[in-house]
């Protein structure tokens, strides 16, 4: 009778199961909203002078670009990977994966700094020209949100390895996994805006 019930109850809970806390979303809904603008405007300044946005994008670093692309996917997969093996209480699954997960975005982040060097060297800042200070300051506030996100899953695997599922509620991991792949799913726009964009 126990069985039943639990496998009665189970679908519909699942079904309606809304990751992370109310208030996560609502951060989330609106950083992607400020961005949303922030994306619009830059299309706008761009219709305006396309033959300069296009030679600037042409001193862009393609291959940064597509290896941070593929690090913040990677990255997103293993958070992802991290709260399924929390839900199934697999606790060495749980922590390798988050730890995998901060190495993608440390490795983002180094990439990143590598890149802005490369430009600074060159003599390009954010004043250059107007495609150079959107690209500093898109990819400026998205490394930002980065940082914030590494130390959220830096703090979470820290609390695994201490103290195991102990001291973690699915809610936190949830809501914590929806910041970062709201990081991962903001350049995945940028990076087409900036480094591909014709």
């Amino acid at each position: 009778m126990t069985d039943a019930s639990v496998t009665s109850v189970n679908p519909v809970e699942n079904k309606g199961h809304v990751p992370g806390e109310v208030g996560i979303w609502v951060l989330v809904m609106g950083d992607m909203l400020v961005f949303t603008l922030f994306f619009c405007v830059f299309l706008a300044y761009r219709s305006v002078d396309l033959e300069l946005y296009r030679e600037s994008r042409l001193q862009l670093n393609l291959h940064f670009g597509m290896l941070n692309t593929v690090l913040l996917l990677a990255s997103s997969w293993l958070v992802a990977t991290s709260i399924a093996a929390f839900r199934r209480r697999q606790l060495s699954v749980c922590k390798h994966s988050m730890g995998l997960a901060i190495l993608c975005g440390l490795g983002f982040g180094l990439i990143k700094y590598f890149e802005y060097s490369e430009k600074f060297a060159l003599g390009i800042t954010p004043v250059s020209n107007e495609f150079f200070m959107f690209y500093f300051v898109l990819t400026g506030i998205h490394f930002l949100h980065l940082l914030i996100g590494l130390a959220v899953l830096s703090y979470l695997w820290l609390r695994l390895r201490r103290c195991g599922f102990d001291k973690l509620s699915p809610m936190v991991m949830e809501s914590s996994a929806t910041f970062w792949h709201m990081v991962d799913l903001l350049w995945i726009v940028l990076f087409p805006l900036l480094y591909l964009l014709p």
